[in-house]
């Protein structure tokens, strides 16, 4: 006999669908204002919280832009970006620079390793052509 999933896994499974649906990374206000209608909308601190426990079952990636915005994406996207510090544009690259590099054991110290993030920051060429 199969149990029905918990409310708090049916707004994780919501959000991990949205996510997974819009192919990029989206903010918390992001998905709040896209699952905001319905018969099962959730508030903007349930969806954070959610994130966060998705997040914490390795299912969910973060990345903080300079702005201090926080976007997230399916581990299943194994994206990194070249983010400008002055504008706050963002340029995905085209594949992970460190795919394939391993911790060893010893390193990780009893860390369950989940995913990994890797950004680079810099000033766009728009940036450097404005401010010399």
């Amino acid at each position: 006999m199969k149990t029905q999933p918990t409310a708090s896994r049916q707004r994780q499974q919501r959000l991990l669908d949205a996510l997974r649906g819009c192919g990029d990374e989206m903010s918390g206000q992001q998905l709040h204002r896209l699952l905001e209608n319905g018969s099962s909308a959730m508030g903007l601190a349930t969806v954070y919280r959610n994130l966060r426990q998705l997040q914490q079952q390795g299912l969910v990636r973060c990345r903080h832009l300079p702005t201090g915005e926080a976007l997230y994406a399916p581990i299943e996207q194994d994206r990194h970006h070249l983010t400008c510090v002055d504008c706050g544009s963002t340029k995905a690259l085209d594949h992970c620079p460190i795919h394939g590099l391993s911790i060893s054991t010893e390193e990780q110290s009893g860390f369950k390793m989940l995913f990994h993030t890797l950004e680079f920051f810099g000033i766009c060429s728009e940036c450097q052509h404005n401010h010399p």
